[in-house]
């Protein structure tokens, strides 16, 4: 069978000779030639648009066994015109670490994921990032949680409203049991993102608003994410038991939507007789007050994440 990285020649020399076919002169600013028998760049063009030899381009491609940097690697990916899952996978075929782009963090969604997010509605649904920002919401989630006023000025973070919030107001019921298992899978995500500074930013202030964030960062547990039932609580319907489903998206692959669903009906029932009322999961009388305590944890925090 051969080693792991003599399997991964023939499929790096496959990669780059398809995505230097699709690349013309024109989409780098090359004035036309002569008539090509193949389309895309020659090899030699590629070395030259990248700032590299040709013989150290031509055994890239081949899969030689060669020392390829990160820098080099990013103008190869820059002048194939590489999407950011297409560089990674370069990285990984040629063996280098892969280094993530520190503004790579999505922070948005297109209107085709945003449709599908509201078409969920009367569904609690929500797209989370790989640190638990807030990319987008549907009108459920809006109404039955506390996220109008943090998104509206800037701290559009679940972790940090959980952690930052006094315990009884916190949504959640059973904290004791949810929120480790949330920090273990923020964990999962945090080992592709080491030493990203708006990565190590949110956990240092983090870690300085909650002592029991710090706590159970220290413990280093890792989990995936994975379907869960969780217990919300609200003093006017009591315990909500809703069951939360995470969803790949395609094109975003350190997004998820999660999507919570009753458990039974009467959970339907007082999410419908919250959704009527317009009360918030957590502290019912206190939605102003409990906003502003997180908004200002967040502005008093030492290099708060962007």
């Amino acid at each position: 069978m051969g080693t792991t990285a003599q399997r991964r020649r023939p499929e790096l020399a496959t990669f780059l000779r398809s995505r230097r076919a699709r690349v013309t002169p024109a989409d780098v600013g090359m004035p036309p030639g002569l008539r090509r028998r193949t389309p895309g760049l020659r090899r030699e063009e590629v070395a030259q648009l990248s700032g590299v030899g040709v013989t150290w381009y031509t055994w890239l491609e081949q899969g030689r066994p060669i020392n390829a940097s990160a820098q080099v690697l990013d103008a190869v990916a820059r002048t194939l015109r590489l999407d950011p899952p297409e560089r990674e996978h370069l990285y990984r075929l040629a063996e280098v670490p892969f280094v993530p782009d520190p503004q790579g963090l999505t922070r948005a969604v297109g209107p085709e994921v945003q449709g599908i997010v509201d078409a969920l509605d009367p569904l609690v649904a929500v797209v989370y990032n790989s640190r638990y920002d807030i990319v987008a919401t549907n009108p459920a989630y809006r109404d039955l949680f506390l996220v109008t006023e943090s998104l509206r000025l800037g701290v559009p973070n679940v972790l940090w409203t959980l952690f930052t919030t006094r315990e009884e107001c916190c949504p959640l019921l059973h904290r004791e049991r949810e929120l480790p298992l949330m920090v273990a899978t923020l964990r999962s995500s945090y080992g592709r993102h080491v030493g990203e500074p708006a990565w190590e930013d949110y956990i240092r202030a983090l870690s300085a608003a909650s002592p029991y964030f710090a706590e159970l960062w220290a413990s280093g547990a890792v989990v995936r994410p994975g379907p869960r039932v969780k217990t919300f609580r609200h003093e006017a319907v009591g315990e909500v038991r809703m069951t939360s489903q995470s969803l790949s998206i395609d094109g975003m692959p350190e997004c998820r939507i999660v999507v919570y669903t009753p458990e039974d009906e009467e959970a339907s029932g007082k999410i419908a007789l919250l959704r009527k009322r317009r009360q918030r999961v957590g502290c019912a009388d206190a939605t102003d007050t409990t906003a502003a305590e997180i908004i200002r944890k967040w502005h008093d925090a030492e290099n708060p994440a962007p």
